[in-house]
């Protein structure tokens, strides 16, 4: 297992744990402060809401927008608690990821019944023999795009 695999499961596992003691319902800033310290707690790196700026056409916009958090600086995880997931949300995540030049994101919905049907793992057109994604999570076959 690489280390982006390893930092992906501690962050699910810390997630489903938090989502069955706390269950669901709550605003995603209480499920991102937990799990922030509960990741922290176990010895990774997590930095939140952290502004990223973006570059166009050359211009610069400074915090253009914000991570909820970026764990190891290796894994972006986008906390949600909407009793319905949109497509949207999984865009906004590819989209973070390719502009941050990232390759791995968790979307993580706590407004479910249960965590597992809350938690989705995209990959930014990143390829890694040991990696377990799956091919179809990866964001260019999904979108059409990385």
């Amino acid at each position: 297992m690489n280390d982006i695999d390893r930092i992906s499961a501690e962050v699910v596992d810390a997630a489903i744990h938090i989502h069955r003691e706390l269950g669901p319902g709550l605003l995603e800033s209480v499920y991102e402060t937990v799990l922030a310290a509960s990741l922290a707690r176990s010895g990774l790196k997590v930095v939140r809401q952290q502004p990223i700026d973006i570059n166009y056409d050359g211009m610069r916009f400074e915090a253009a927008f914000r991570v909820d958090l970026i764990v190891d600086m290796q894994l972006i995880v986008e906390i949600k608690s909407v009793d319905r997931l949109a497509p949207v949300h999984a865009k906004q995540l590819i989209t973070y990821l390719r502009l941050m030049n990232q390759p791995v994101g968790l979307r993580l919905n706590f407004g479910g019944e249960t965590m597992k049907e809350g938690i989705r793992r995209l990959v930014n057109n990143y390829h890694c023999p040991s990696s377990s994604a799956s091919p179809r999570l990866r964001a260019k076959s999904e979108y059409g795009n990385s």
